[in-house]
């Protein structure tokens, strides 16, 4: 008999994704923090958008928070390699919900201005 030890995202008492390691479980916990922090200030400065729109947009910025953090930055895209959609993005997520081993996200912490 073998033990496995999983990692599970609750978020409003909905599992939103299981992971192998505490390190991928918190790093995607804080992005979800991150992408309700956007959602909510989307709303707040546009309450004609619609929730899933501020929804879909909160979570697009945090997953991409690099390239945002860029253009806040130079006021330039980034890269177009830098700027490729990385295995694990938003996109990606509606497919890797039910998977057990979600892609590997790099995380990295950027000095604040």
């Amino acid at each position: 008999m073998a033990v496995e030890t999983k990692f599970v995202v609750v978020r409003k008492g909905e599992e939103k994704m299981t992971f192998a390691n505490k390190k991928e479980a918190d790093a995607y916990d804080k992005m979800l923090d991150m992408a309700e922090a956007f959602t909510d200030w989307l709303l707040q400065q546009q309450p004609e958008m619609g929730e899933s729109q501020a929804e879909t947009l909160g979570l697009l910025m945090a997953d991409q928070k690099d390239a945002v953090q860029h253009i806040l930055r130079t006021s330039k895209l980034p890269d177009a390699a830098a700027s490729t959609p990385k295995s694990g993005t938003v996109s990606d997520q509606a497919a890797s919900e039910q998977a057990d081993e979600p892609a590997t996200k790099k995380v990295r912490a950027v000095k604040a201005a």
